[in-house]
């Protein structure tokens, strides 16, 4: 990092470089690049005295940072994030990952540069690091065992792409092909496409084959690593609806159960609940605000649809959803999924915080308690004034 001068009081100029500033007093902004990170340090006054930039790389990055002074540096999040504020809390400086979603100061800026998103990163974490609405990486073990899901993703939308394709072409000859699930689609497309299609065909066919079998061995995977490194899936995956895939992606999303006080906060940080723009007497409704981790939500999502679907079981949170479905214009339904959703990710952090078994109707039987304990009372206070009565019209 290259050295700043600055002026003193008295007007002589000194120059204040990386290795000579205050232990303590200094905060770096880093802004990450896939070929170079960008770099601005700022000393407890405020003034840059360090500025430069280093290769996207393990070496470089350590290179600068492994033998200083710790320090606090401040990131945004994004794809070179998760490695790199790993390795600087590994060698003893303090990183703050700062959501971009959050920091308008820099992303909605007119004069948005490399530069100068470093220094505003370097000044909001000196100010308060609460600007930059910190995150939190999950570890590197979870990190790797979540890729595993998000290849199996890409593998199932590339599989229902090469389909699609199929029943396209097959279509405009005149052959649609009747329905079929996707692992069988590939066996039995064969025996109906057209010879004049088989060239074209063949092909992806094969690809599709060879996609089913590498999913269904993903799937395996996702089995064993349920059973045999994350068995806190197991309670999640007692409610119908929920699978070894979701219930595993849940557990590598959050990480950790006592990460939230409260389940209900789960909803707001999967992105499940409405945006918010209120002022005065204006509060408009809004979309969900889709934060947080896609794949998670859209798993979900999925559960939602098969909780309210033909061959979900009856339960207090299908009972509710249906209920939503019935009131409401013609978006009723896609609401009602996305509360069910919501719900589900409450009731997942539930289950895996109090280690409970999965009651499909305790929010019923609770308020059946509560409605008899209720009458009960008010049984004992109506004997209670019939005897004063009863002593009133004696006396």
């Amino acid at each position: 990092m290259k050295k700043v001068s600055t002026m003193t009081e008295g007007g002589a100029t000194t120059t204040r470089g990386v290795a000579k500033t205050a232990t303590g007093a200094v905060t770096i902004g880093m802004d990450l690049g896939d070929k170079f990170h960008v770099l601005r340090e700022l000393d407890a006054a405020g003034r840059v005295v360090g500025e430069g930039r280093i290769a996207a790389t393990r070496r470089a990055l350590e290179r600068e940072f492994s033998r200083r002074s710790p320090v606090t540096v401040a990131i945004e999040a994004g794809t070179h994030s998760p490695w790199v504020s790993r390795a600087l809390e590994g060698w003893g400086h303090t990183v703050i990952v700062g959501n971009p979603r959050k920091v308008r100061a820099i992303t909605s800026s007119t004069t948005k540069c490399d530069d100068r998103d470093a220094e505003m990163l370097a000044r909001l974490a000196r100010a308060d690091r609460a600007l930059l609405s910190p995150i939190r990486h999950r570890s590197e073990a979870a990190q790797a065992d979540r890729a595993v899901l998000k290849s199996r993703d890409i593998l199932v939308r590339s599989r229902t792409m090469m389909i699609l394709h199929c029943r396209g072409v097959a279509k405009s000859f005149g052959a649609p092909l009747a329905s079929y699930s996707a692992e069988s689609f590939a066996v039995k497309a064969r025996q109906e496409i057209p010879a004049v299609l088989a060239p074209a065909l063949t092909p992806v066919l094969d690809s599709i084959e060879d996609l089913t079998r590498r999913i269904r061995k993903i799937d395996e995977e996702i089995e064993q690593a349920c059973q045999e490194k994350y068995p806190e899936t197991e309670p999640l995956r007692t409610i119908r609806g929920v699978g070894a895939l979701t219930a595993l992606a849940y557990v590598l999303t959050l990480e950790e159960e006592e990460r939230f006080a409260k389940s209900r906060a789960v909803g707001a940080y999967l992105g499940l609940v409405p945006r918010r723009d209120q002022s005065g007497e204006s509060d408009k409704q809004l979309r969900i605000t889709k934060a947080g981790d896609r794949l998670m939500r859209r798993l979900l999502v999925s559960s939602a649809h098969y909780i309210l679907g033909p061959f979900g079981a009856d339960s207090d949170l299908r009972r509710w959803g249906l209920a939503k479905c019935e009131c409401g214009g013609k978006n009723a339904k896609k609401r009602a999924v996305v509360g069910v959703a919501r719900k589900l990710a409450v009731l997942l952090h539930r289950l895996w915080r109090s280690g409970e078994a999965y009651d499909p109707f305790h929010d019923s039987r609770r308020k059946e308690a509560f409605r008899e304990k209720k009458e009960r009372r008010m049984g004992r206070e109506g004997d209670r004034g019939a005897r004063a009565n009863a002593v009133v019209a004696a006396s």
